[in-house]
């Protein structure tokens, strides 16, 4: 009986331990840039919702030809506005979404280098389509943004699309990039 206690025991352990990311059925999301491909995996763990929703909209071709709008050096880029597709709406990029919200779901994974998430408003529900990608460690995010995924491979892409020079936004922000930098197309698919 000791045996079979210990065995039993010994098999609990061990699927504990289990990594749910290595798992057959986790996804990735790999973007597609004028400056390269980044591959990022989603933590539908940790927050299904904005998972199911950046999946649903990558797969409509939402987010192709839309543009980082706002980096800012070694903190984030930021995308998924629709209005960058029209030159003609600059100064309204950073408002646009898909014309709906979606719940917060912060979480209490950090936000470091490599980490995307959900761009919002003041109000925690506001989150459509915009996402930021962190160039860098910030902590002061933690528990403020929906983060649901990380880069896997492309950080070179990542380091490149974080030093595109930028110039003042009409907010006074040093933010706006010079050179556009595109999302030529995200897609989502099972990890292999």
């Amino acid at each position: 009986m000791k045996h079979v206690f210990k065995m039993m025991l010994a098999y609990a352990m061990v699927i504990s331990c289990f990594d749910p990311l290595q798992a057959g059925d986790s996804e990735i999301a790999i973007i597609e840039t004028t400056e390269g491909k980044m591959v990022l995996e989603l933590w539908p763990d940790v927050a299904p919702g904005t998972v199911e929703n950046f999946k649903n909209l990558a797969k409509k071709g939402f987010y192709d030809g839309t543009a980082f709008h706002r980096i800012i050096k070694g903190l984030l880029a930021q995308g998924g506005d629709p209005l960058t597709k029209d030159p003609s709406k600059e100064s309204l990029w950073g408002t646009g979404g898909p014309g709906y919200a979606i719940r917060a779901e912060f979480n209490q994974r950090p936000h470091q280098l490599g980490v995307i998430s959900m761009t919002r408003t003041a109000n925690p529900d506001s989150a459509g389509s915009q996402f930021f990608i962190c160039l860098g460690d910030a902590p002061q995010f933690n528990g403020k943004f929906a983060c649901f995924g990380k880069l896997r491979t492309g950080a070179e892409v990542l380091r490149k699309i974080g030093e595109t020079p930028v110039k003042t936004s009409a907010n006074g922000e040093r933010s706006k990039p010079i050179k556009k930098v595109l999302i030529k197309s995200i897609k989502v698919r099972k990890a292999s």
